[in-house]
């Protein structure tokens, strides 16, 4: 007699914290079956960064079809759900209540747990997906349009904030930059392509913090200083040199090089005063191959343990919600009258 199949406890995670539209489903072995995205890159680009009123009535429109597709492709149902995991802080409010309350309302209706997840924590998260093992504890380095922040993770749900952007994240400062070179939106990866034709030593630029002990970061002087190569200097008398096709691919260079300059040091200096053995890095400035190379050879040098997560990872997606069966497993439940945490995470 044919004995029937167990299936894996299935986790439908949704987040809606900024731009992206996204779900997933995540089994309780961290096997990542659906991982549905929605972009807005479309809907911001002539403003050149996130109007968030346009963001959370797109999140309205696309919510529910990105949890239909996510199912789909899972090749599974609502009933067959064991849990529902929600970004909840931090990020846009209007854009994270509408998640929230798509997520609130499955929970509701199927008599499922409610698992309210911290955005950052899960970027940190998607490095476990990565491993595919354990990666805590770690220094973990969030490096994204809204963070730069450097944390002490005893585990997954645990974490103290070691330091922080006190301006501009990365992330802003590489899409500004974009404006200023006159680049599409997002920026990022545009620089990222430009910066190979060029010179990262032509254009002589601030790296802010370098040498402080703090673990802080600032990046307004850097972009400020971008705009002062690639325009003039207010004031001066001599004219600002040609932006030519070459001269704008030294500047990205030059820009990347010095913000990944920063990016290093602070990471080394953060593994040094904490004595963490492994790093794990995410968030959308992750996905630069420069910075990729940039912390594998800091993290080889030092004989430390380095988790990246995946390209496909280190934007905003769902995937990294699987950080919601570590609260599961604890029993760490959300409330149906849970809110939203919006803002920036200090």
């Amino acid at each position: 007699m044919a004995t029937e199949s167990v299936r894996m406890p299935l986790l439908l995670a949704l987040e809606t914290s900024c731009d992206e539209t996204a779900a997933a489903v995540i089994d309780q072995d961290r096997h990542v079956l659906s991982n549905i995205v929605a972009t807005q890159h479309t809907l911001h680009e002539r403003f050149g960064g996130v109007v968030p009123e346009i963001a959370s009535r797109a999140h309205v429109e696309r919510v529910l079809p990105v949890v239909d597709e996510a199912l789909q492709q899972a090749g599974t149902t609502l009933g067959e759900l064991s849990a529902i995991a929600v970004a909840t802080q931090p990020g846009l409010v209007g854009s994270l209540l509408v998640g929230l309350t798509a997520a609130k309302s499955l929970a509701w209706a199927l008599d499922i747990p409610l698992l309210a997840v911290n955005h950052v924590a899960a970027h940190l998260y998607a490095c476990r997906l990565a491993a595919g093992a354990e990666a805590f504890p770690c220094v973990g380095f969030v490096v994204s349009g809204g963070h730069t922040h450097l944390y002490d993770c005893r585990s997954p749900v645990e974490f103290d904030l070691l330091g922080a952007t006190i301006d501009d994240a990365a992330g802003e400062a590489f899409d500004k930059v974009g404006q200023i070179l006159g680049l599409d939106y997002p920026g990022g990866p545009l620089i990222e392509a430009l910066a190979r034709k060029g010179d990262p030593h032509a254009v002589s630029l601030p790296r802010s913090f370098l040498h402080d002990p703090q673990l802080k970061f600032s990046f307004s002087g850097l972009k400020t200083a971008v705009l002062y190569a690639a325009r003039g200097t207010p004031g001066s008398r001599d004219a600002p040199i040609p932006l030519t096709d070459q001269r704008r691919a030294d500047i990205a260079a030059s820009f990347q090089e010095a913000a990944i300059d920063i990016l290093i040091r602070k990471c080394a200096q953060a593994l040094v005063q904490t004595a963490r053995t492994t790093v794990c890095v995410g968030g959308g400035v992750a996905a630069n191959t420069a910075f990729r190379t940039a912390l594998q050879d800091m993290c080889a040098l030092r004989g430390v343990r380095l988790i990246i997560a995946p390209r496909e990872f280190c934007t905003d997606n769902a995937a990294m919600g699987a950080i919601g069966w570590e609260l599961f497993e604890r029993g760490m439940f959300a409330p149906l009258d849970v809110d939203v945490t919006p803002g920036l995470m200090r």
